[in-house]
């Protein structure tokens, strides 16, 4: 099932008798029984006002085609979102609406937040084929739901969207890359804390055991005006000038290394499951360590940790009881999302239960 329009998309799912499996690009690896359903006809940018940076666009609209219509215009979406295809190793192109409905965000979420945190208004057909608009007149009674928070990180599995619309920033002038060699993981943790907790507005934290050269490298980027990134880069460089310190200014180079931390491209091609852990960022070193990874890499100041792990390793039992979660992100034999506790269980079987009463989107996703 390909529908061209919301009206033909709300019909497939009005009429569906069994499961339907929801595919934007099909770059992040997910694969369901049921018919396939995918969005990539409900494509193209329908609004783009600079000046108020906002942009609507239908959810099959393919990611490149949306940031080249913002590059254009000096503008980005700030939350960055991760380009699966090398990990996974998957091809397609990703969608907008792929993009919002698994909520994925890159190293900028650290400091101007997540996916959902720049939403503005979604449209989607439910799992009884009614369209559903977020603001104005609502086809279906949902008062009491926020929709936008609801259907970003819903995985498909309260509905299919069919358009979304987002607040965008301009870009930045240039960037800097204030980097640390040879911390543990437990310095780096704490390094990135002071970095963060600075007044220097730091947009990127990340740190890498192994990076390029094989030794730990601890990385702290900076954004905005050139003269201001100047000098945030020589302060945030005097915080650790007791440790092994150097400053990339070069931009191009900066945008391709975050590019390198926001896909996890040390993963890619390398065999293993992979499992991101979100966790409270001073519990991150001790949750790695009983992990017992291949290859880490920390993101979000520590509170994203990227593990490669043995094929069918239990990560979620070595770690026992967190406060946060474990997603398998690459792999098969356990569930990809954590169990939730039982209360927010009945929550999430009420939402689904109201929202798809047929049980037929993406069914056994999340649980």
């Amino acid at each position: 099932m390909r529908p061209e329009t919301e009206a033909e998309l709300a019909d497939m799912i009005a009429s569906a008798s069994g499961p339907v499996c929801v595919r934007g690009g099909g770059t992040r690896g997910v694969n369901l029984n049921g018919a396939m359903l995918e969005t990539g006809g409900l494509s193209g940018v329908t609004l783009y006002e600079p000046g108020s940076l906002t942009l609507v666009a239908q959810a099959g609209t393919p990611l490149v085609e949306i940031e080249a219509a913002l590059d254009a215009e000096g503008q980005r979406l700030a939350f960055e979102p991760m380009d699966h295809r090398g990990l996974m190793g998957t091809s397609g192109a990703p969608t907008i609406g792929g993009v919002v409905a698994a909520n994925v965000s890159g190293p900028r979420r650290v400091s101007v937040g997540a996916c959902r945190d720049f939403m503005l208004g979604v449209r989607f057909v439910d799992g009884t084929g009614t369209i559903v608009k977020n603001g104005g007149r609502v086809m279906k009674n949902v008062t009491g739901y926020d929709l936008v928070k609801l259907m970003s990180g819903s995985w498909g599995t309260l509905g299919v969207l069919s358009e979304v619309s987002l607040k965008v920033l301009p870009k930045p002038e240039t960037a800097a890359c204030v980097m640390i060699d040879g911390l543990s993981d437990a310095d780096a943790v704490r390094a990135m804390a002071k970095a963060l907790g600075s007044p220097f507005e730091v947009s990127g934290a990340a740190h890498i055991p192994a990076g390029l050269d094989g030794h730990p490298v601890t990385m702290l980027r900076i954004e905005g005006f050139a003269g201001s990134v100047a000098y945030r880069a020589d302060q945030i460089a005097g915080l650790f000038d007791d440790m092994a310190v150097r400053v990339d200014r070069d931009l191009e180079a900066v945008t391709k290394s975050w590019a390198w931390v926001r896909d996890v491209s040390a993963f890619h091609g390398a065999e293993g499951d992979v499992w991101r852990v979100s966790c409270t960022p001073s519990d991150a070193a001790t949750l790695a360590a009983k992990i017992g990874a291949d290859a880490l890499l920390y993101d979000w100041g520590g509170g994203l940790i990227w593990a490669r792990v043995t094929q069918g390793k239990d990560v979620r039992a070595r770690l026992g009881e967190f406060d946060g979660h474990a997603t398998l992100v690459r792999g098969t034999g356990q569930p990809k999302f954590q169990p939730n506790p039982a209360p927010i269980a009945a929550l999430s079987r009420g939402l689904q239960q109201k929202f798809d009463p047929k049980g037929i989107l993406n069914t056994g996703l999340m649980g």
